[in-house]
């Protein structure tokens, strides 16, 4: 098992250069009901179910570029300008890693119409990162769970089962620095009690806070994991056939 803080620092230091952070495509994406994204590479977690192909979230020294924060804005803008899109995000890997990029990259989508959803694990968003995101009116953040509980966070990502603390700081950090936030949970792999017990911790946090349920989408090589780590899920949707309340 690794610590996810530690694979952090490892990661940035092939993916962050300064203020510039590697990046493989930017695209229109259907999400949210539309939304430009610009996908990063880089991750400090390895998620069984991860939809990244084995390249860009194994190897990500081997491909993309790197891309200073007023680079990454301009294209982003560009799609969205082209597109009619009013939304923007990092996703792909895991777009805290490199916190210089983002703070510079939201400072400029703050002074635009457009908003920003910040799609993170939470692993790196600590009281000081809070902070630091509590300064920006066009953000929201999205926090991914990875399963219920210390057990099935561990199962799923590989990683110890203590950093499972760490996702659920992340959402205290955030709504105590007033952060616009909210929980997501992939549940496809989840008991139902212990789905129940995380939504306990999520009010004893915030009562009116609410969590979104995220549920598996079987890509082919998505597929070919599990089978190889021999994990089973209890629900889940061909790509084109994704309920329209998951997109």
């Amino acid at each position: 098992m690794y610590d996810p803080l530690e694979l952090s620092r490892k990661v940035e230091k092939i993916v962050v250069d300064g203020g510039r952070r590697k990046y493989y495509r930017f695209r229109p994406a259907k999400w949210y009901g539309g939304i430009v994204t610009g996908d990063v590479l880089g991750c400090n977690l390895r998620c069984v179910f991860c939809w990244l192909g084995e390249t860009p979230r194994s190897y990500p020294e081997k491909i993309g570029r790197f891309y200073s924060s007023e680079e990454s804005f301009r294209k982003l803008c560009a799609i969205a300008e082209k597109k009619n899109i009013k939304q923007m995000r990092l996703s792909g890997s895991e777009p805290t890693i490199g916190k210089q990029h983002l703070l510079e990259l939201l400072e400029m989508i703050d002074k635009t119409k457009y908003s920003f959803i910040l799609e993170t694990n939470g692993i790196l968003i600590d009281e000081d990162y809070a902070k630091s995101l509590s300064d920006f009116r066009n953000l929201h953040v999205r926090v991914s769970f990875k399963g219920a509980n210390e057990k099935e966070f561990s199962t799923l990502t590989g990683a110890k089962p203590e950093c499972f603390a760490l996702q659920l700081k992340a959402i205290e950090a955030l709504v105590k620095n007033n952060v616009s936030c909210h929980p997501a949970v992939m549940v496809s792999f989840s008991e139902k009690e212990n789905f129940e017990k995380l939504i306990s911790k999520f009010k004893e946090i915030e009562p009116n806070l609410e969590a979104e349920v995220e549920e598996l989408i079987l890509y082919p090589h998505v597929v070919r994991r599990l089978e190889k780590h021999n994990i089973k899920y209890k629900k889940g949707y061909e790509p084109n056939n994704v309920p329209k309340r998951l997109i």
